[in-house]
């Protein structure tokens, strides 16, 4: 299965779909190498060239590799890779994982800097979230690939728990260093995805000063009723100063089928402005992560 680096399924394939979603429920993450093989050229084509039209780094400077670079939101604003979102392979693997009406919640590319340590990128808020990856430098265990715990998604059961507090200095609790605690190494190489869990407990190691990634966010449609958390949620995304949570281009080419995607989130994006004229008159720059 390609949770355990096999080939990856089409999206037809729905007996292997469903072995991937079983597999994602319990551990939190899948690999599936190769998957955009095929393309992979366009693809590190439309990440340079939007770097380059963005002045090479963080806040239109050119990357120094002394700090990651981040840019949000990424996907959004080139129209070949806004349509990511509606390849038959991404959009299978999400509404497999998240429902037909899942919601593309945004993207972000970076240039990685070093070590990332253990974190998560989300807590439980009964809405299920995902990150698809997509690493564009071949990586493994000794030069920044991301590990996994596998399982630690899980809120209850005890085991997240038991990690939380405890990773910032796992050399204090556990007698091992960031990169010895005991997880699953995902080497990857350009045209494989990592997917995970937005609560998955994850980190880097040993990383170079030019690692090239970006994500594709996504997370299942809110209930009415959770609207104003919704909004919160989004009006967050206002440290990366940007006053719309969905990018131009992937608004201007978007198809009939990625607009269901993007208009709970494109309704509820309005506490972002008015943030973001705070954070200006603050004078704070835009976030690295």
């Amino acid at each position: 299965m390609a949770g355990m680096n096999t080939p990856a399924a089409l999206p037809a394939d729905r007996a292997m779909m469903e072995t991937q979603r079983q597999f994602f429920t319990t551990f939190g993450y899948l690999h599936l190498p190769g998957l955009f093989n095929d393309v992979i050229g366009e693809i590190i084509d439309g990440f340079e060239r939007v770097w380059a039209n963005r002045g090479g780094g963080h806040e239109g400077k050119p990357h120094d590799g002394t700090a990651r670079s981040c840019l949000v939101p990424f996907i959004d604003q080139d129209e070949r890779l806004s349509l990511l979102l509606d390849d038959p392979r991404i959009h299978g693997l999400l509404t497999s994982l998240l429902g037909d009406d899942f919601n593309y919640m945004g993207s972000d590319g970076n240039y990685y800097v070093g070590n990332t340590s253990w974190h998560q990128d989300g807590s439980n808020l009964g809405i299920q979230f995902l990150k698809i990856a997509f690493y564009l430098d071949p990586l493994d265990g000794s030069s920044g690939a991301l590990r996994v715990i596998p399982g630690s998604h899980h809120p209850s059961g005890g085991f997240a728990e038991a990690l939380k507090g405890k990773l910032g200095d796992p050399n204090a609790h556990f007698g091992v260093s960031g990169s010895g605690v005991p997880a699953t190494v995902l080497a990857t190489r350009p045209g494989d995805l990592a997917v995970f869990d937005h609560r998955i407990f994850h980190s880097s190691w040993n990383g170079g000063q030019r690692r090239r990634m970006f994500t594709i966010n996504c997370s299942q449609r809110w209930p009415e009723s959770r609207l104003p958390e919704l909004q919160e949620y989004i009006g967050s995304h206002a440290r990366f100063l940007i006053e719309r949570n969905v990018g131009p281009a992937m608004s201007r080419i978007a198809t009939p089928r990625m607009r269901r995607h993007l208009e709970q989130v494109e309704a509820n994006d309005f506490l972002l402005k008015p943030k973001v004229a705070a954070l200006l008159s603050q004078g704070r720059t835009a976030s690295r992560g």
